[in-house]
């Protein structure tokens, strides 16, 4: 059936682009010219050496050694990517700097205000100076608690420069999945807040700093940075405010590559390290077992990040870019990344529903946001609530919004177009801490078709396999990279041999990487994810995508959430459940079962239909927002896995002990 078309491109947007700019360059220096996206896109999967070095060119990236090879292949994932360069991510954030407009803006439920260069320099000078007094150098790892705030930034800018290696965790986190994050990777400093706000109250985690440093042993020293109470105090530790009085001496002077910095000790320092030097290490949700610690290199974000906000989000110098993110997921990467692009990242902290729902269309009106990020299911909720943000806000300012996390219902595309703004570039997209990026997303030259990704990015070899490893299109398939990208984990750190890497990525399809979805892929381009591979619904013989389900509860009001699993019997067959959180008010009576199951079957088929529907108080979820499908499944049909569940990795831990005793009464 064909796509409905929400919205085409005006020629204002096509030819004012990033990528048609992008398109003119390669015309004018590579001799280059392509009949469309897609064959832009082919090239760029093909000739993959040729399309990553003309990034390179295209953005000036700053060398302080030229690289000997592009690429050196020797199967996934031993790739080497620009041997010999010398780069740093942070310097091409500083290039940006200027007196015209603010570094960032943030918003917490008690306020709002910008931080301009001037003071963001201050801190990241202040804070490279502390760094080098605690003995930290290129190579070291630092770790840091803190939630969405302008100080992250600032230390992030500071340890990134000097070489060091940066990991963030939310303090909405416990201590334990703390623990079993950061003591993987042995940081020597701490840099901690004394506790958050969220949906108006406050949250000390003092408490829970003090365990992190009694089980981290390598933590020598911790900088706490006062949040809720600026009179906050920590045992052995260096307050922020007296960090920023410390007169750094001239001794201490940044090193630096050009002859104006090196007498100069009012700029911070960006440290010239190899393409793969480290810069991060992320986490993946740790539900299952313990949390992989994903580790990227400085030239394959930089790389990445470069690509993606050109060309795909189409970011531009002044303008404001807006994620609802926390420092625990990696869209606050991907956020701070927009000042790659000269771009203000705008920050907020708190409860996207407090007061309400408004909260964040109420900000997007006043500073204007020009790019609006979310989550899928913030949207699906503002859809269920029926905000009526374009008529209640003037949104003239926004250019996109950035939708990612789980996928985008059908409906909610309507609903954005409709509630929010007709004229209005939706960016659906999916990729994932794995490569702090999308590989699939938005393209400002292509139409948005309801229920639909717009396109693969460029240099992502993605395509829908079979069971047999075979392309295939417009069938459920698994998602599969076939080609290296820079952006991949450069390894996990503390993984021996890369063996838990290789198992995670490349064991189903020798040399590409499986990633655990599954999607359809369309003739144009356009595509579907149909939710992770992992917990598809295996009825009847039949794949299904758990979003295919909730694609279609998802409008019906009197459903707040859900999840569904398909639990394989030992005698060949299998049971399909369904759970629901009803909204407020509603009951599971005859009428509304019967809605359900004839919304499943009319909208999807028979065997969308559960066999038993039953309330449930909540959904559990992870801390960066992912239903409990896996694990749920596993705990009914009958597998042990409290040594491997960590509660400590789930928003709210309390919805998973209903799951635990209906599993026992069945």
């Amino acid at each position: 059936m064909q796509a409905t078309t929400l919205w085409k491109p005006s020629s204002s947007i096509t030819d004012h682009s990033h990528l048609a700019d992008y398109r003119a360059w390669l015309k004018e220096n590579k001799g280059l010219q392509f009949d469309g996206y897609e064959a832009l896109w082919k090239w760029s999967t093909t000739e993959i050496a040729d399309f990553w070095e003309s990034l390179w060119q295209y953005f000036q990236i700053i060398d302080h050694s030229k690289y000997t090879d592009v690429i050196i292949d020797h199967g996934m994932p031993r790739v080497e990517w620009f041997p010999g360069a010398r780069i740093n991510y942070a310097e091409h954030i500083w290039r940006h700097k200027n007196n015209q407009q603010p570094a960032l803006i943030f918003q917490n439920e008690l306020g709002r205000k910008e931080v301009s260069w001037a003071e963001l320099e201050q801190q990241v000078i202040a804070v490279q100076h502390h760094l080098r007094q605690q003995g930290i150098r290129a190579g070291d790892t630092v770790a840091a608690y803190l939630p969405n705030i302008p100080e992250a930034i600032a230390c992030f800018i500071a340890v990134c420069g000097l070489g060091a290696v940066w990991s963030c965790c939310s303090p909405d986190f416990g201590a334990e999945t703390v623990v079993e994050r950061f003591a993987q990777i042995q940081p020597k400093l701490l840099i901690s807040c004394d506790g958050y706000r969220y949906a108006g109250k406050s949250f000390s985690r003092l408490s829970q700093v003090d365990a992190l440093r009694q089980q981290i042993d390598s933590i020598e020293a911790t900088l706490l940075i006062p949040y809720l109470n600026n009179e906050a105090e920590l045992a052995n530790s260096t307050h922020w405010a007296d960090l920023l009085k410390s007169p750094i001496p001239f001794s201490d002077a940044p090193t630096s590559q050009s002859p104006d910095q090196a007498t100069n000790n009012t700029r911070p320092t960006f440290t010239p390290l190899p393409f793969d030097h480290p810069i991060w290490v992320l986490y993946s949700s740790g539900t299952t077992g313990r949390p992989k610690a994903i580790t990227h290199g400085h030239g394959g974000v930089l790389l990445e990040h470069l690509k993606y906000h050109a060309f795909h989000n189409d970011t531009k110098q002044g303008e404001k870019y807006f994620w609802f993110s926390t420092t625990g997921w990696m869209m606050w990467n991907f956020l701070q990344a927009s000042m790659l692009m000269g771009a203000t990242p705008v920050l907020f902290d708190g409860s996207p529903g407090y007061p309400d729902l408004d909260v964040l269309w109420q900000m997007t009106e006043a500073l204007p946001v020009h790019h609006f990020g979310t989550s899928a299911p913030y949207l699906t909720a503002c859809m269920k609530k029926d905000i009526q943000a374009g008529k209640k806000y003037d949104l003239s300012a926004l250019r996109s919004i950035g939708s990612t996390g789980a996928p985008l219902p059908p409906e909610a595309f309507e609903w954005i177009y409709r509630a929010v703004k007709s004229d209005l570039w939706l960016c659906s997209m999916s990729g994932g801490t794995d490569v702090c990026t999308a590989f699939v997303g938005g393209i400002p030259e292509k139409p948005v078709l309801r229920g639909r990704i717009q396109g693969r990015a460029l240099g992502c070899a993605l395509y829908a396999y079979d069971e047999s490893g075979t392309r295939i299109q417009e069938q459920l398939g698994e998602m599969v990279i076939e080609q290296p990208m820079p952006s991949m984990p450069i390894y996990f750190w503390g993984d021996e041999g890369n063996e838990r890497y290789r198992s995670s990525y490349f064991s189903t399809f020798p040399d590409k990487w499986r990633h655990g979805d599954w999607i359809k892929l369309f003739e144009d381009g356009s595509l579907i994810i149909h939710g992770r591979s992992d917990a598809t619904l295996n009825r009847k013989g039949v794949r299904i995508g758990t979003a295919e389900i909730y694609q279609i509860l998802d409008q019906i009001p009197e459903l707040a959430d859900t999840l569904v699993l398909n639990i394989e019997q030992d005698d060949g067959s299998d049971i399909m459940p369904l759970f629901i959180k009803l909204a407020n008010d509603a009951e599971l009576d005859e009428e509304l079962e019967s809605t359900i199951k004839i919304s499943l079957r009319q909208q999807g088929s028979p065997r969308h239909v559960p066999d038993y529907i039953q309330p449930v108080p909540d959904i559990p979820y992870t801390l960066s927002g992912k239903k409990l499908e896996v694990p749920i499944k596993k705990i009914f049909m009958g597998m042990d896995v409290s040594k491997s569940l960590n509660k400590d990795a789930l928003r709210n831990p309390e919805a998973l002990d209903h799951f635990i005793e209906i599993a026992k009464k069945n």
